[in-house]
């Protein structure tokens, strides 16, 4: 009986108690009367240390994930917040950086001259004789940038 209770103990803790534990155990509950009881309580203290092993084997788990998940919330940081951030700042600076008279694209893809800067939008004119007067936002501008055109090839008339 006190084998099965060994092996249970073995199976449920996922600790291995070696031959000469067992042995002992089994030796100090093989007496009569008191022997018998002196061997289930070893078995019990056995027990109790066993689960007391396991107790302490999941809290340096526990703290190891909790590191493990540190390291990559750490790691998540500086690979996709970080950069992002560093994107808008340099796009806010860009942005108020624009003055009067600056070639700049939207975020539709149109160019445009900006004619006046306002507080929160730009006035930008579109359009080949700059007669088209639009605010726009002063997040929906891109960059400044002009149009790279490039002139028609001729006709050949003969």
């Amino acid at each position: 009986m006190l084998q099965n209770f060994l092996s249970l103990l073995n199976q449920g803790l996922g600790l291995e108690i070696g031959p000469d534990t067992a042995a002992q155990i089994a030796g100090s509950a093989s007496g009569a009367g008191d022997a018998a009881a002196a061997g289930t309580e070893a078995a019990a203290n056995a027990a109790n240390t066993a689960a007391n092993a396991a107790a302490a084997g999941d809290m340096s788990g526990s703290i190891l994930m909790f590191v493990v998940w540190g390291v990559v919330i750490v790691g998540m940081y500086f690979l996709l917040m970080r950069p992002q951030r560093k994107r808008e700042k340099q796009m806010k600076e860009m942005q108020a950086a624009i003055k009067a008279g600056d070639e700049v694209i939207t975020a539709g893809g149109f160019f445009g001259r900006v004619a006046d800067v306002g507080e929160d939008c730009f006035i930008v004119e579109f359009g080949t004789n700059r007669g088209i007067r639009i605010p726009v936002q002063k997040s929906d501008v891109l960059g400044i940038r002009s149009p790279k055109t490039t002139p028609a090839p001729a006709l050949k008339t003969e």
